[in-house]
């Protein structure tokens, strides 16, 4: 019997998710500076207000107002009217020496035997149902919000747009878990006020949203994804109606609230650690980011069509004391005697393939370069992968990798490996 699966998203304007970039921001600037520093940044934003608090070891000298400040400016905050100001909000910092007794546990004599962070598990997942390999739900609900803030910033077709907004998109799968057509878009958005009537308000922001917004998202769709667009789709637009007051004055904000959306939108697994705001010492995010690698160059190479994997750690220890895969019965790869592997085959190939210490997980994708500001926002995974540019303190200019997990790199070695 076909189902339904339902992902959600939020702006960079959403009060979580300005946290969120406001801590990768401090972040960013310890390791521009030093690329060794050991951070883990929490913020609190509320009505005209900003709290930077956590745990610091480090070379840098860094002074976290201006961040906050062109942070905050650069997302959209930079009206009065909107009680949360790049120029006038509070900023109080509340970073501090990190623990002595949590750092022995992670430096070691030998770089390469550095000791996780912390204990805990963290979870990878990829599916075939999108050429990003990620669930369809959660990728359509992260595109129609990017480009959402896309038309906010052209200020020409929808020049009523705030920052924060919200989206949502339930997708019906068939029996045999075929994506078969959008049931339900959610979209609630932010605006200024109107000089019309709340109903009048709303019928432009739905017709907006409908005329605008829809066909520029189903614009950078494949062909077979636009085909479930159809005229069946039950549309709810701002479907509580006014939404002017917003951002951090209609809500507070906290860093690491929107770990589903960082991740697989529901669909998978998640080991409970936030990312943002934490330097790759901390596998929470280094060790998540490595699954999810392992998870999409097994599907692209072809040995499953949907695979999760999860690793987990013991503090201070370099090792994994545990890998666990699983493809949901979707496995395409073989034994020499021609029997599917199992979960369990496919485990032990992957520890073989894959260096799963926290050294080497850092070293194989650049995490001690200031690369994370791009992440805090629309998903941290099934992102492409790109570059950065970054003035150095010695006033040169670097060009880093970022989203250097999403390279698909791995799938000759795993093509090799399975006799794919």
């Amino acid at each position: 019997m076909p189902y339904l699966f339902t992902s959600e998203s939020v702006s960079e304007g959403h009060p979580d998710k300005v946290a969120d970039q406001i801590s990768d921001a401090i972040l960013d600037e310890y390791l521009r500076q030093d690329p060794t520093s050991k951070v883990a940044c929490e913020t609190l934003v509320t009505t005209d207000f900003v709290l930077v608090a956590g745990e610091i070891k480090s070379k840098a000298h860094v002074d976290a107002e201006p961040i906050v400040r062109a942070t905050i400016r650069r997302i959209g905050y930079d009206k009065p009217e909107y009680l949360f100001n790049a120029d006038t909000c509070e900023v109080m910092n509340r970073l501090h020496e990190q623990s002595p007794d949590i750092n022995q546990g992670v430096e070691r004599a030998k770089d390469e035997d550095q000791g996780a962070g912390d204990q805990g598990m963290m979870f990878g997942y990829a599916s075939h149902e999108t050429a990003n390999y990620m669930p369809l739900a959660l990728d359509l609900s992260h595109r129609l919000l990017q480009e959402l803030a896309a038309i906010r910033r052209e200020k020409s077709d929808m020049p009523y747009l705030r920052p924060d907004a919200k989206s949502q998109v339930t997708i019906r799968y068939s029996d045999d878990h075929k994506p078969e057509s959008i049931d339900t878009i959610v979209i609630s958005t932010q605006h200024d006020e109107f000089d019309a009537s709340e109903s009048v308000m709303l019928d432009k922001i739905k017709a907006d949203v409908l005329s605008i917004l829809i066909p520029r998202v189903k614009a950078g769709l494949s062909a077979d994804v636009q085909a479930l667009f159809t005229d069946q789709i039950t549309y709810h637009i701002n479907p509580t109606g006014k939404f002017v007051i917003g951002g951090p004055h209609g809500d507070s904000g906290l860093t690491g609230r929107k770990i589903i959306v960082d991740t697989y939108g529901g669909k998978g697994a998640h080991g409970g650690g936030a990312f943002s705001g934490k330097d790759s010492s901390k596998v929470d995010r280094s060790a998540a980011y490595a699954a999810r690698h392992i998870a999409k160059n097994l599907v692209a190479a072809g040995v499953a069509d949907q695979v999760l994997v999860q690793v987990a750690y013991a503090i201070g220890v370099a090792q994994p004391v545990g890998v666990f895969v699983t493809t949901y019965g979707t496995i395409h790869a073989k034994t020499a005697a021609g029997q599917p592997l199992t979960d369990g085959e496919v485990a032990q190939k992957v520890q073989k393939l894959f260096d799963l210490r926290p050294y080497a997980i850092v070293k194989r994708f650049g995490l001690q370069n200031p690369i994370f500001g791009q992440s805090a926002a629309y998903g941290h995974m099934g992102r492409q992968p790109g570059t950065v540019n970054v003035v150095m303190p010695s006033g040169e200019t670097k060009t880093f990798e970022t989203f250097t997990w999403e390279k698909l790199d791995y799938v000759p070695q795993i093509k090799a490996e399975f006799s794919l």
